[in-house]
């Protein structure tokens, strides 16, 4: 390929990633507008916000510090919502661009991988919305002095929840993880057996570093990520690829025969000559 077609070919790739970034935008900005206007931005910050407003004292709210922060706050949750929502067109988009360069096989990947990846993603922030929640700012309220009222600001709200989320969605797409890396011969299942162990230290260490310092926290995103990785290994073994045939290994019979083969072959020169 010549130096002019090679320059063509990596603007057409600029061109091609740009439209799909653009496609993408173009989604979120469709899904936040029908979001702003049913159910609106206050509706969904109240429903994020509930968990927390529900373990706090009776007749305590939440407080905005900045200006425009009751404004701007809940449009970035709508935003946060609609990037969810339009997350499984986004990957779709990233699928499309880089498919091209894939082998058949490993382009057959795109639709279960875009699919379950979305689904675990998404179990992911309900497990920590449902569950981890509630636990934790149940454990803070019983933990804190009765002589405060806690009056937690909705920006700083807004920054652990995006970090929870993001943490919790990430760590539920371990099973998908492991199942690409073993599909496409980087890693195979004996390998993922014998990291089981390195792998639950980084999941505690991770879950340690994320998370709140507190233990329930840090229990409700390392137990899972554990539980999950023996879920990608159990996956892993419908995938992978199986270990080439080793050669037979030539019996004591068929050894003697060769050299009885020889042997004769030996004679018959000697006669020969």
């Amino acid at each position: 390929m010549t130096e002019h077609n090679q320059e063509e070919s990596f603007v057409s790739h600029l061109v091609e990633l740009r439209d799909r970034l653009l496609r993408s935008l173009i989604a979120i900005a469709v899904v936040m507008g029908g979001l702003a206007l049913y159910p609106g931005p206050g509706a969904i910050y109240d429903f994020l916000a509930a968990p927390l407003t529900q373990a706090l004292p009776e007749g305590t709210k939440m407080v905005a510090i900045g200006v425009v922060t009751p404004f701007m706050i809940p449009l970035k949750v709508t935003a946060m919502v609609a990037f969810v929502v339009a997350l499984p067109y986004i990957l779709l988009q990233a699928w499309g661009f880089i498919a091209p360069g894939l082998y058949a096989h490993e382009r057959r990947l795109g639709l279960p991988l875009i699919v379950s990846s979305t689904l675990l993603f998404l179990l992911g922030m309900s497990f920590c919305y449902f569950f981890v929640f509630g636990q934790v700012f149940h454990f803070i309220a019983n933990f804190a002095p009765k002589s405060i009222t806690p009056a937690p600001d909705i920006e700083a709200y807004l920054s652990f929840v995006m970090t929870m989320f993001l943490a919790f969605g990430l760590a539920f797409e371990v099973p998908v993880a492991l199942v690409v890396l073993v599909k496409l011969g980087v890693l195979n299942v004996e390998k993922l057996k014998e990291g089981r162990a390195y792998f639950i230290v980084g999941a505690f260490v991770v879950a340690a570093v994320v998370t709140p310092p507190d233990v329930v926290s840090q229990l409700a995103l390392a137990i899972p990520m554990c539980l999950l990785y023996e879920l990608g290994v159990l996956a892993s073994r419908f995938v992978s690829r199986p270990r080439p045939a080793e050669a037979p290994a030539e019996s004591a019979s068929d050894v003697d025969l060769d050299a009885e083969l020889d042997s004769a072959e030996e004679a018959f020169r000697k006669l020969k000559d």
